[in-house]
């Protein structure tokens, strides 16, 4: 009896795992891929423009008067505060100058008391009938004459003086001095020879060009805001990166916009300023602008390893309850937070695959391995390049 009862058993279970033998091969040969869902938040969409960091303001160095260059004050390329002395034209011919004015105003002063003394004894005896009234006008004529000539001559001191003043060359502004571009004992021209250059640094300017496409976009957007685009541009935030990556990105806002499309290109310049206290960025310097390109909305956002291309068009792939995947076409927009913004396409509740897009084809079953992304992604360093 024991025996005819084991054979029926070791039957059962021989035809049991026939059958599921096909199932565990069928599950072992699914794929296995890492699948998530979509992160969906706030965001503020954000464009990138190239321009270049100019100085909020740029002298050239020139003097008033002509000589030659006796002293420079300054280092080169050293930073400079309004006021500082750089250069002394040589002094002498001017101390003589203001000298010889300041003689010739004497003079003139001496000859304005004779004339005032004369006058006032020409017109006592004008008035008793012993001088003729043709004299009295003669010395009247001198008087003004003799006061004329004081008026010039205190002129012509002033002239000296300042010319004098002239001779010292000050800074009309703090910034970094450039280099100087003539030598003590060269002659200087007045108001030709540029002796050296001055550029402010903190703040500075950056200026980039905006396409007429996103210049409507941010007219509309600064409209929703309940302003216009020139009148909104102080309240737009907008962040600049330099080509060195160890420098984090620089916060500024725009302040500045042209008041008119440029007929040739079809662009408006722009300009953003940025505090700069440690002289960071330099004038000539080129960046890479983001600037707020909409107002808050909310958007669904994927891995750029999610998205997959389907001849000219953008797909990701979708895992249903049960395993099985299907392809949705999306259109993509920018990258923010790490992710990229899905225009269409996706509401946000499917699963989609982000990692082992070359594992799968549409109707394939897989073996989701579901994992939670964050709210931002960090940014790898080629990306962040």
């Amino acid at each position: 009896m024991l025996r005819k009862w084991r054979l029926p058993a070791i039957a059962g279970v021989f035809v049991s795992l026939l059958v599921s033998a096909p199932a565990v091969a069928q599950d072992a040969q699914m794929p296995t891929v890492t699948v998530a869902k979509p992160v969906v938040r706030d965001v503020i969409d954000a464009d990138e423009f190239i321009g270049r960091f100019e100085a909020v303001d740029e002298v050239s160095i020139r003097a008033r008067v002509g000589g030659y260059l006796d002293q420079v004050f300054f280092t080169d390329g050293a930073m400079v505060k309004k006021g500082d002395k750089l250069f002394v034209i040589d002094q002498r011919p001017f101390r003589t100058a203001l000298s010889q004015a300041e003689a010739s105003l004497e003079a003139a002063r001496s000859t304005l008391v004779f004339a005032e003394t004369t006058f006032k004894r020409t017109e006592s005896l004008a008035g008793t009938g012993t001088l003729s009234v043709s004299r009295l006008d003669d010395d009247r004529r001198a008087l003004l004459s003799a006061q004329a000539n004081v008026r010039g001559a205190e002129a012509a001191v002033e002239r000296a003086r300042l010319d004098l003043d002239y001779t010292t060359i000050t800074a009309p502004l703090s910034g970094r001095v450039d280099r100087r571009l003539i030598s003590p004992g060269n002659l200087v021209q007045a108001d030709q020879t540029v002796l050296t250059t001055i550029v402010s640094l903190d703040p500075i300017d950056f200026y980039f060009d905006v396409d007429e496409r996103r210049l409507l976009s941010y007219a509309r957007t600064a409209r929703e805001r309940g302003s216009a685009l020139q009148e909104g541009a102080g309240s737009i935030p907008v962040l600049v990166t330099i080509a060195d990556a160890n420098e984090p990105p620089f916060e500024g806002k725009l302040d500045f916009a042209e008041n008119r499309v440029d007929n040739e290109t079809g662009t408006m310049r722009v300009r953003a300023r940025f505090a700069n206290p440690k002289f960071v960025l330099q004038p000539g310097l080129f960046g890479r602008v983001e600037v707020e390109g909409s107002n808050t909305y909310r958007a669904v956002l994927v891995p750029d390893e999610a998205i997959a291309a389907d001849q000219n068009e953008r797909i990701v792939y979708v895992v249903g309850e049960d395993g099985s995947v299907a392809t949705k076409p999306v259109r993509l927009g920018p990258r923010l937070h790490g992710y990229r913004v899905i225009r269409s396409g996706l509401t946000g509740d499917e699963t989609v695959v982000v990692n082992g897009l070359m594992r799968v084809r549409p109707g394939v079953k897989v073996k989701p391995e579901l994992v939670v992304l964050p709210p931002e992604a960090a940014q790898s360093a080629e990306n962040a390049q």
